[in-house]
This record gives structure tokens, sequence and C-alpha cells, in this order.
């Protein structure tokens, strides 16, 4: 009797919508995170109760938590569409801060232009600096067969290290500080609250995530991206070009990233300073995992952990209960949300042994 309603539960999981499956992961995370602070001596009521607050308790707040938000909800977008290929792009910090720095550079230059002009040129130019870093990685995946993974890593060093050597020495604003001048006026993005770091730039991150559901879904190469993701060995049979659409994923991810970075500096710090990212880049890979790999899904995930770190700052200001029960609660969230793929793919494996044995047996 218990196996078979173990049984019928595992079924319940398999069929389970992705998005209902990752707020129930959340849910889960939320309710393990609660034991964990109750164990160490913490009230997890308080807890919650003091990043509520700090996520949505005031217009402050939800500024605040639309604004840590914005760079997850590209860095999430970032890693989602190179998975959609199945390339595991692990290098979004580095092509983040490239971004970044292009911005900030082109930001700063006086050229006279209208911000009409002079702002999407710095957005397009750290579009391109973290695109054409991808785009590398992809390449030395195709051309030598180099495990993206390691290279990504790699080069996030690399990446990390120029742009700190950059705003350190050639374009370091007089002062102790390891930043950029301020960038111009003309290269401003405009925020949404002046009191506030909220900018425009959460839209933008919003049409990105619908314009990547949209080419996904509608477009050709969308569909051989998800073709390749799928099964590249049936793909190439097919006749798509495996090299051209795995480079093109990492060029378009490592774009996104770019932007995120870019976007970050024109509206929120205003000058590229050395060290401005706690690990958005990294912070993308559980968005999207929450979001279950879903463009639109990045949008809503991005915001639940913004709303995790705007809390995180009036829970260090009005508790004695330490912030690193946020990463506890973002870790757990990740555990859980791989957890019914799991379940997933052992039922998978168990359909396929007992055909096996079916097809043996006749």
């Amino acid at each position: 009797m218990a196996k078979q309603w173990y049984n019928r539960f595992l079924q319940k999981i398999s069929s389970t919508n992705s998005a209902l499956l990752a707020i129930i992961s959340l849910i889960i995370a939320i309710f393990v995170s609660c034991i964990i602070m109750a164990i160490c001596g913490y009230n997890p009521f308080e807890a919650f109760w003091a990043i509520f607050l700090g996520a949505f308790g005031s217009q402050r707040a939800i500024a605040q938590t639309l604004s840590q938000a914005t760079p997850l909800i590209f860095t999430g977008l970032a890693f989602t569409f190179a998975k959609k290929a199945t390339l595991i792009n692990l290098g979004i910090e580095g092509q983040l801060h490239l971004g970044a720095i292009a911005a900030a550079i082109v930001g700063t230059l006086d050229l006279g232009l209208p911000m009409i002009v002079h702002l999407p040129l710095a957005l397009i130019s750290g579009v391109i600096a973290g695109g054409l870093y991808g785009a590398f990685v992809g390449f030395l995946k195709v051309r030598f067969g180099s495990n993206e993974v390691i290279a990504t890593i790699m080069l996030n060093t690399i990446a990390i290290n120029l742009t700190g050597y950059l705003v350190n020495y050639p374009f370091k604003a007089e002062g102790p500080i390891a930043q950029t001048e301020k960038i111009l006026e003309t290269a401003m993005l405009t925020r949404i609250f002046p009191k506030y770091q909220l900018t425009i730039a959460i839209v933008i991150a919003v049409i990105a995530c619908l314009l990547v559901k949209y080419f996904m879904n509608r477009t050709t190469t969308g569909y051989e991206i998800k073709c390749v993701g799928l099964n590249s060995v049936a793909a190439e049979t097919a006749g798509i070009n495996i090299g051209k659409i795995m480079i093109f994923s990492m060029l378009v991810s490592g774009g996104i990233a770019g932007l995120a970075g870019a976007s970050h500096i024109l509206g929120v710090d205003r000058r590229f300073i050395e060290g401005f990212s706690p690990g958005y880049g990294f912070d993308g890979i559980a968005v999207a995992a929450l979001a279950t790999d879903s463009p639109v899904g990045v949008i809503f995930s991005g915001i639940v952990f913004g709303a995790l770190r705007a809390g995180a700052m009036v829970l260090n200001r009005t508790t004695k209960i330490p912030t690193d029960f946020i990463n506890v609660i973002q870790a757990l969230v990740v555990i859980f949300v791989a957890a019914p793929l799991l379940v997933k793919e052992i039922l998978r494996i168990k359909e396929k042994n007992a055909m096996r044995k079916e097809q043996n047996i006749c």
C-alpha cells in the first residue's frame, strides 16, 4: 500500500507544471531555512518579517527590491539563454564586468552627443564587450572542443583583473578609490524615482525577457537553439549547424550579461567602481534555476531574489540575525528546484527499464 502511494506521489511530481514546482521549491526552501534558524537559536518569524518590511514595506523598500532585481533578471536571462543550447555559461560575472567598463568608458567620453545617441551607444558598447567575450568561449568550444564551464570560470578571473587594471591605472579618477570619472548626464539612465536608485533599466530587463521568449518561440534560429538543446545529434542530422548555434548562443548570453553591467553602471553607480558587483553573475544561476529556465519566469524569480537582497539590509540593521541566512535560502532554492528534475529523470530511467524488460519477455 505504501509503495503504491509512493509511486503515485512520484508520478504526480513528474506531471506537475515546472512553474508550480518552482513555487513549491521556494516554499520548502523557506520552511527549511526557518528550521535551520530555529536550531541556531534565532526567531525565523522575526527574520522574515524584517525581510518583508525591507523588501515591500514602503516605496523605498519596493524601489530597492526592483533595483536589486534588475541585474539579477539580466544575469538570470543570460544563463537561461545559453542553457537553451545546453551550454553552461559560468562566465557571466566576467562578461558583466567587461560590459560595465566598456559602458563607463564610452559614458565618460565628451563627444558632444545628445542623450538619444550617447546613452544607446554606451549601452550597446557594453553589449558588444560582453557578447564578444561570450562568443570567444563558444568559438573555443566549437573549434578546439574546450569545456565551456572551465573556460568561462578561467575567463572570469581574466576579465575581473583586466577591468581592475583599467580602473586603477589608465581610466582611474583622482582620489584613493579605484573608480572611473563620473559618466556624463547624456549617458545616464533615467531614475524612476529621483530619490532612489531604481532606473528604467528594470523596464529594459523585462522587455529583454519578453523578446527572448518571442525569439525562442517564433523564430527559426530560436527553434534551432531549442533543437540543439534537446538533442544535438538529431539536430545535426536535420541539417542544423551546431557550431554556429553554440557560438551565437554564447554571443547573445554574453551580450545580455554585458547589458547587465552597463545598465548598472549607467543607472546606479554612474561610474565604474572596482568590486561593484557582489556576485550578480553567479546569483543569476540561482535566478535561472528558480525560473526553471523560463525567460518570463526569470522576471519573477529575479524579483524574489531582489527582495531577499533588499530585505537582508533591514535584517542586518534591525536584528541580530546574520544575513548569511539569505545565502542559505538561495542555496536551498537551487537544491529543491533541482530535486524534482532529478525525480523526473529517475522516473524516466525506470520507464525505460520497464520497457526493455517487456521487450525481452516478448
